[in-house]
């Protein structure tokens, strides 16, 4: 018996073979670099209802480079004074809950009505590659080449809970598109939902019956939120367990304060799949909208986002000009290594960091 320890007399030797290709096209991702159009080209497009243009501004919208930035943020300020007069819906759900072939039925059935529906699926990315799927157009084949529909998968780009940090920038450009329905899908239930709920009108939390104890599969601070609880997949052998379902939220929905609102959240079954009970949610939107506009909370929602954007738009601009800043980019390198040898605290460094940003700011 041969006992080299020489590799290629393994029998897992691996035989040469073609080298593989890059997973992108070298020349196919030289040729499709975003080129910059002329600003009133963007407007057009985007009140004129152009989805292509519109795509092109998103894009901008998501992109960190510094001179993508500027240009979104003109055409953000073009397009404000077309924006607000949309619907705004929060979807939101356990995985496996269904919510993007309910989204779809959901999204068809208003296109049918005459509206026309933009969702903002927000993918999730990886922590490590940074990559994210983004396959929320092949799970939506129907919808996807409605002409009245466009969907818009963006990477979470690991900002909070999954939100996308420009979903609401994206959301003003669907509004401005003539967009009167906007639908933001999140990934699944955690911190992003306090963020989605703080820039949609109405906030729908889609659940599903036996998996496990429903009310401990989900926070009771997301019940809290959900303007309706919607029951999916109540169909064949499943509707028994959806009708128990229901009664338990409902019974759990009792004890809960009253939403400052005003509005009692609803709980009803569905089944998305067999398109069965979608219109229900439909009505309770309507319903929603007149109830929380007569007693004015839907406007005073309307302005706790304003100063909601106000804030963040402060915050992301001061991280950006920080980390950005050339001398704070030397600074900080120097800084990490005298923290990794010990030679600083963090608490000093990020304070002799942030002397180091105003000093830079008054200069």
């Amino acid at each position: 018996m041969n006992h080299s320890k020489d590799p290629f007399q393994s029998a897992l030797k691996v035989q040469e073979a073609i080298p593989q290709p890059p997973s992108v096209n070298p020349a196919w991702k030289k040729g499709h670099k975003q080129e910059l159009l002329p600003i009133d080209t963007y407007i057009e497009g985007i009140l004129s209802g152009n989805r292509v243009i519109l795509s092109k501004a998103i894009t901008l919208v998501e992109s960190y480079l510094p001179e993508h930035r500027a240009l979104a943020q003109q055409i953000i300020e073009r397009c404000l004074p077309y924006t607000g007069n949309c619907i705004r819906i929060g979807i939101t759900g356990i995985p496996g809950a269904g919510k993007s072939t309910f989204i779809e039925s959901f999204g068809t059935f208003l296109t049918h009505q005459g509206h026309k529906v933009a969702v903002l699926a927000i993918d999730p990315s990886s922590q490590r590659t940074k990559g994210s799927i983004l396959g929320d157009k092949t799970r939506m084949e129907s919808l996807s080449v409605d002409q009245n529909a466009f969907i818009r998968p963006s990477p979470s780009a690991g900002s909070l809970g999954g939100v996308a940090q420009k979903t609401r920038e994206s959301m003003m450009l669907c509004e401005a598109a003539q967009f009167d329905v906007i639908i933001v899908e999140t990934v699944g239930v955690g911190q992003s939902e306090t963020a989605v709920h703080s820039m949609v009108d109405f906030f729908l939390l889609l659940m599903i019956a036996g998996a496990g104890d429903e009310l401990q599969g989900i926070k009771r601070g997301i019940m809290e939120m959900a303007d309706a609880l919607m029951i999916n997949k109540a169909d064949g052998d499943n509707l028994s367990a959806a009708q128990r379902a229901q009664a338990s939220y409902k019974s759990a929905l009792r004890i809960f304060p009253q939403p400052p609102s005003g509005w009692n959240p609803q709980v009803e079954i569905m089944s998305a799949l067999e398109n069965k009970g979608v219109e229900k949610v439909w009505d309770m939107i309507i319903d929603y909208l007149n109830t929380t506009k007569q007693n004015g909370y839907f406007q005073q929602k309307r302005n706790e986002q304003n100063q909601s954007i106000l804030l963040e738009s402060i915050k992301d601009n001061l991280l950006s000009g920080f980390f950005s800043h050339p001398v704070l980019k030397t600074a900080l390198k120097t800084t990490e290594k005298k923290l990794l040898s010990g030679q600083v605290n963090p608490y000093v460094a990020a304070e002799n960091l942030l002397n180091l940003y105003f000093e830079q700011l008054k200069s």
